[in-house]
């Protein structure tokens, strides 16, 4: 263990990746603050960050290994020998009855890059099942989607460094301030240091502290975010702001967006997204003529039954404009979770391997089977169940069981009810976690204990591609264990020992970071040590003497087979889910800045839970009159799934037929706050990231309780 004093390390909230120094006094971690050396952040931290010390030591904590021993018995606690024997002979006993694709496992954002890499490899090579699925699919799927599409590989390919040479920022489906807030920090200081330089742009049915740093705030009806980028490309195309000989040389398929886009002249875009046609041209002018343009976005297009066609619609922009591959320039997506990214690389969706391969590619099959030691044809060659297939399955009986890994998807999923339904359903639910109670463990028939930042060590992936080291500052308590550890003795007793030989985390680093040569995301000449000497590497990192990459694409070619970038024509298509006379507004939900996730971490905060208490519903003033509501009333929503209750704050600072309402609070906390009480399990057909963004409802006041 570190000595006391302060020690540098990595956020475990969202995927911007700031670098922390914690102060660590005995046992305990007892201050956090920013980490000027790190390059993501420069110092700067957020209040989730300052206020972690807090959540580590609570009442809540999971110390101990627990089993049911049957669905009506309650847990008991048991040593971690016969846990880890219990999980496996269950398994096995699953697997020799129904097959090994009635055994799934769902893993969380919020684990290392190690801890992914040994769950795929555990539930791939020994149980052999691709039904492997992160929480990721519920942030990230349609942008890693779209990237895949047109340059033929997942990853930003921009830099931080670029916020601080762009003059044209575009943020779309984003709420940058709460959601990313130093990320959203380092813009301001952008704007305000070069104001007449710098031109942003907001596209978001909300007016939230991005939009009021915007110049150009685009308030349009929620789910027209790819009618307003065709109408954008259309006027650029009209007005000659393409670069031509970037597209006949750089990329394919272009003839199909021109054609597409011919059908979206300002007045049609601006007809199907509620703005005007002069704002849209505007738009479109102030891109086409930066000299460097950067697009931001996050959820707001990611989590869509069209997030795969936003995603396109965006790169599509960048394309034919050539506004990629060089300082200030390029399409960014910003990550949910502290390592979405490396989930990714190492395979942590139902569809990939390591190093971004696909699970259909028979090749990419060969290539793990001889790195893991496995015959030939072992890997099963079909994609596995995505996040909400896997919830579906335990539903129909067609998946036995469930191993939840450092998520709360009880709390996070869209139409809670199926989704507690799919629980009770299962014959067998693991639960590996560092609290409990939460909205999830109570299903649990194993509760595994895990230790959680900062109590092991390991790598992350942030938003710009940069891995970091995470040391390991404190013991976990009680008999907690760090996520790779746990899922080496389940493994161990399954009968894998030999290829579980792992005793430290930088010795599953190793083997990964060598099954990434040679691999869009090669990090093959990064370890532990290098990454302890030399500080955050971007990846490429093929060399232990190669610097990183910050941008990617910058000589215009694209990792496809003819090197080219490929356009993709998308078209408008409405939300899943229409407004009626029966349900006549259009909810929209997300974060708040003071929260993250289900509140499994920052409802442990008091400070963070004394300034954001409750959910709360943003409510148009138009609307609220319509209604006969009054600020601070309590406010029943309903859709056609189910109810939540919050009290609203009416104002203009949302889009007219459109109201908003924070996710964080699970059922646990109070059935009726939960917004996902409401939303709809409708999803993009390619990267099956679920709709969160858009449902149906009706509000009801509610009378004052005496």
């Amino acid at each position: 263990m570190p000595e006391a004093g302060w020690h540098a390390t990595l956020c475990p909230y969202c995927g911007v990746g700031c670098g922390l120094l914690v102060a660590v006094e005995g046992d305990r971690v007892t201050r956090v603050k920013g980490d000027p050396a790190h390059p993501a952040s420069l110092g700067d931290v957020c209040a989730k960050a300052v206020h972690l010390p807090p959540t580590l030591c609570t009442p809540d904590r999971l110390l101990y290994p627990q089993v049911r021993p049957r669905r009506d018995r309650p847990l008991e606690r048991v040593p971690w020998e016969l846990a880890a024997r219990s999980v496996a002979e269950r398994l096995r006993a699953i697997v020799a009855e129904h097959g090994p694709d009635a055994v799934a496992f769902y893993a969380s954002g919020q684990l290392t890059t190690e801890e992914y890499y040994v769950a795929g490899k555990l539930a791939r090579g020994v149980i052999g099942t691709n039904n492997f699925d992160t929480n990721s699919r519920l942030c990230m799927a349609s942008a890693a989607v779209g990237y895949t599409r047109a340059f033929g590989a997942d990853g930003p390919p921009c830099a931080y460094d670029d916020l601080d040479a762009a003059d044209c920022v575009f943020l779309v489906g984003t709420n940058t301030a709460d959601c990313h807030p130093v990320t959203f920090k380092r813009l301001r200081r952008r704007k305000l240091a070069a104001p007449d330089e710098v031109f942003v742009i907001v596209a978001d049915p909300r007016w939230t502290e991005t939009a009021d740093l915007a110049d150009l705030h685009l308030a349009l009806r929620p789910g027209s975010d790819v009618a307003l980028l065709n109408g954008m490309l259309h006027v650029l195309r009209r007005e000659g702001y393409l670069d031509g000989d970037f597209i006949a040389r750089h990329t394919v398929e272009w003839a199909a967006v021109a054609g597409v886009i011919e059908a979206y002249p300002p007045d049609r875009a601006a007809a199907l997204t509620g703005l005007s046609a002069e704002v849209i041209v505007m738009a479109a002018r102030r891109f086409g003529t930066a000299r460097a343009a950067l697009t931001l976005w996050s959820m707001g297009v990611n989590q869509s039954h069209a997030g795969t066609g936003k995603t396109a619609a965006i790169l599509n922009l960048h394309l034919a404009t050539r506004q990629l591959g060089r300082p200030g320039a390029g399409p960014f997506s910003l990550t949910g979770q502290p390592n979405a990214m490396g989930g990714r690389e190492t395979g942590g969706l139902a569809h990939l391997l390591p190093g971004y391969r696909q699970v259909a590619d028979p090749i990419a099959r060969r290539t793990v089977e001889a790195a893991w030691g496995l015959a030939p044809g072992s890997l099963p060659a079909g994609p596995g169940r995505s996040a909400l297939e896997i919830f579906e399955g335990l539903t129909a009986g067609d998946v036995r069981a469930v191993w939840i890994l450092c998520t709360n998807p009880a709390a996070s999923m869209p139409d809670l009810d199926a989704v507690e339904r799919a629980l009770r359903q299962a014959d067998l639910v693991i639960v590996q976690d560092a609290y409990h109670p939460t909205e999830t463990t109570r299903f649990a028939d194993v509760l595994l204990p895990a230790a959680q930042w900062p109590e092991k060590d390991g790598v992350m992936t942030s938003s710009e591609r940069r891995l970091t080291y995470l040391p390991r500052l404190v013991d976990p308590p009680g008999e907690a264990l760090p996520d790779a550890e746990i899922l080496v003795r389940v493994a161990r007793e399954l009968g894998a020992k030999a290829a579980f030989p792992y005793e430290r985390a930088a010795e599953i680093f190793d083997e990964f970071a060598a099954l990434t040569a040679g691999t869009p995301c090669d990090y093959s000449g990064v370890s532990h040590a290098r990454l302890r000497a030399d500080g955050p590497l971007q990846w490429p990192v093929p060399a232990a003497t190669h610097p990183g990459t910050a941008r990617l694409y910058e000589a215009g070619r694209f990792p496809t087979p003819d090197g080219r970038a490929r356009f993709v024509a998308v078209e408008h298509v409405e939300p899943l889910e229409p407004v009626d006379a029966r349900f006549p507004l259009v909810l929209t939900t997300g974060r708040v800045r003071d929260h993250w996730h289900t509140l499994t971490r920052t409802g442990k905060a008091p400070a963070l839970v004394r300034r954001t208490p409750e959910p709360v519903l943003e409510v148009n003033t138009r609307d609220a009159r319509a209604l006969g509501l009054q600020d601070g009333d309590f406010v029943e929503v309903a859709s056609r799934r189910g109810k939540a209750v919050a009290q609203c704050r009416v104002s203009d600072a949302i889009r007219a037929g459109t109201c908003f309402l924070p996710f964080h609070w699970g059922r646990r906390l109070g059935f009726y706050k939960s917004a996902n009480n409401l939303t709809l399990s409708g999803r993009d057909p390619l990267s099956h990231q679920p709709e969160l963004k858009a449902c149906a409802v009706r509000l009801r006041r509610l009378e004052p309780v005496a």
